[in-house]
Parts: structure tokens; sequence; C-alpha cells
């Protein structure tokens, strides 16, 4: 009976801290860098890879099953506002986790992983793009998602506390991480903006690609 109560006060006693431990959890300067540089420099890679599109650029599909520039364009900003809208208040609502998890090869994975285009991968139907903007209306969508991104980057100081499931991490880690905090989200957003800017480069690359 003793050595159940204290395997029991240790299990708690673990537990405790290790909830303690995630509830404390704050982002350090360089990892904040990090993050505003990552967006920064993901923004500045779909501006490039549109600037000065013709109508017939924008609407060009290398293929019928495949997706013009300005779909793209359109995936791009659905999948933002997806981030920032019902998976930033999942991650409010969710509670710290007291779960011990390496969060820096998780942020690694993100960063290295999500933007890869060795493995494709089909869509939701929620994101697939209906030509619902034009892309003048689409980029400054994007801008404003942007912006709205490093607000939340700079201004939530418990993006570490919370984890959610993440399908998007879990397809491209083949299953080995499966969930993501508010600072992986958002590194995540990035991460998906520059695997379709390569995207938006293989399409320029046809050899059909309208020439203006």
């Amino acid at each position: 009976m003793k050595f159940n109560v204290l395997a029991t006060t240790v299990i708690l006693t673990t537990s405790v801290t290790l909830f303690a431990a995630a509830a404390d959890q704050k982002l350090t300067s360089a990892e904040l860098d990090q993050g505003k540089l990552y967006l920064q420099q993901t923004r500045n890679g779909v501006i490039g890879a549109t600037k000065g599109l013709s109508d017939a650029q924008w609407k060009f599909k290398p293929a019928p099953d495949r997706w013009s520039i300005a779909e793209i364009l359109e995936h791009m900003v659905l999948t933002q506002e997806l981030v920032l809208g019902p998976v930033r208040e999942e991650l409010a609502k969710a509670p710290p986790s007291a779960i011990e998890r390496d969060y820096k090869q998780v942020d690694t994975a993100v960063v290295n992983q999500m933007p890869d285009r060795l493995s494709k991968f089909k869509a939701p139907e929620f994101l697939q793009p209906t030509g619902r903007w034009t892309p003048a209306e689409a980029l400054d969508r994007l801008n404003k998602n942007f912006a709205r991104l490093n607000e939340y980057l700079e201004t939530t100081p418990d993006l570490r506390q919370h984890i959610v499931d993440a399908p998007p991490l879990k397809a491209v880690s083949k299953g080995k991480y499966d969930s993501m905090d508010g600072y992986q989200w958002i590194l995540g957003a990035a991460a998906h903006t520059e695997r379709h800017t390569k995207q938006m480069l293989e399409v320029k690359a046809d050899a059909n690609f309208p020439a203006k």
C-alpha cells in the first residue's frame, strides 16, 4: 500500500510539473525574430512570383487538373484565413498541454518539410479555389493576412502553451508529428505559402505558359 501511495504521488507530481512547464513556456526573442522573418520572406516570395502577370498568365492552367496561379493564390489565402480564424479560436480554447514534447524538432519539421513539394496532397474541399476573388482582391487579402499573422505572433504571449491536431503536418511528416502549437501554426501558414509559391513557379516554367 505504501508503494502504491508513493507511486501515485510521484505520478501526480510529475504531471503537475509538466503542466506547469508547458504553462510557463514562452517564445524566445530568437524564435520571435525567426517567425517574423519567415513571414516577411514568404510574403515577398509570393509577391515576387506574381508581379506583373497578365490576365492570361494569371489564368493559365498547365493541365485541366492543375491549378492556375490565380487558383493557387486563392488557396493560399483560404489557408491563411483558416489559421487566423477556426484554428486560432481552437488554440485559444485548448487547455495548456501537460505533454512533454520537443517543440524545436516540430518547428524544424514545419519549416523544412511543409514547403517540400516532393509529396503532393489533395486539398480538402473547403480549401479548394472557386474563383471567389479577382487576383487583385486575393493579393490584398494575402497582404492583410500576413499583417494579421505578424500581429498574432507579436501580441500572443502563450503561443507555445496550447496545442491542437495538425493534419497537414501529420501528412508531410508521415505521422511522426500530429499536432502543433500556436507558434508552429504561424510558421505553418508561412511554410504553406512557400510551398505554393514553388507551385506558382512550376506553372510559370511550363513550356506553354503565355509570354505575356
